[in-house]
């Protein structure tokens, strides 16, 4: 990775991004599809931290994957991930996060002034 994909996880992490979550974004970014062992080694994130990134990212429907069997051997198939979703989304959805999180804590402080 370089200066400006770790920046851009320093900055995700400021927002309550994991790390793991930050640097498979940082990946996907850089490229249009990516396999889990390229994520591995760009980020330098263990297989199940890269699994569990995915996951997440999956479940906010960011990515896609597709399952390629291997050409020769057995084993598992290679999991390949596609960003489907532009980044400028995923910001705002995080933007909109922070916003709501600040605002109920706002509320909070509010209810305690008010009776104490």
């Amino acid at each position: 990775m370089d200066d400006k994909e770790h920046e851009m996880v320093i900055l995700l992490q400021k927002l309550n991004v994991s790390k793991p979550v930050a640097k498979a974004l940082a990946c996907l970014l850089s490229t249009d599809r990516i396999t889990s062992r390229e994520v591995e080694r760009m980020s330098r994130l263990r297989q199940p931290e890269v699994s569990i990134a995915m996951n997440y990212l999956k479940e906010n429907n960011w990515v896609d994957v597709e399952e390629l069997k291997k050409k020769q051997g057995k084993g598992r198939p290679i999991k390949v991930y596609l960003l489907i979703v532009p980044m400028n989304e995923i910001i705002e959805t995080i933007e909109k996060k922070v916003l709501s999180e600040n605002k109920m804590l706002l509320e909070n402080i509010e209810k305690l002034k008010s009776i104490s």
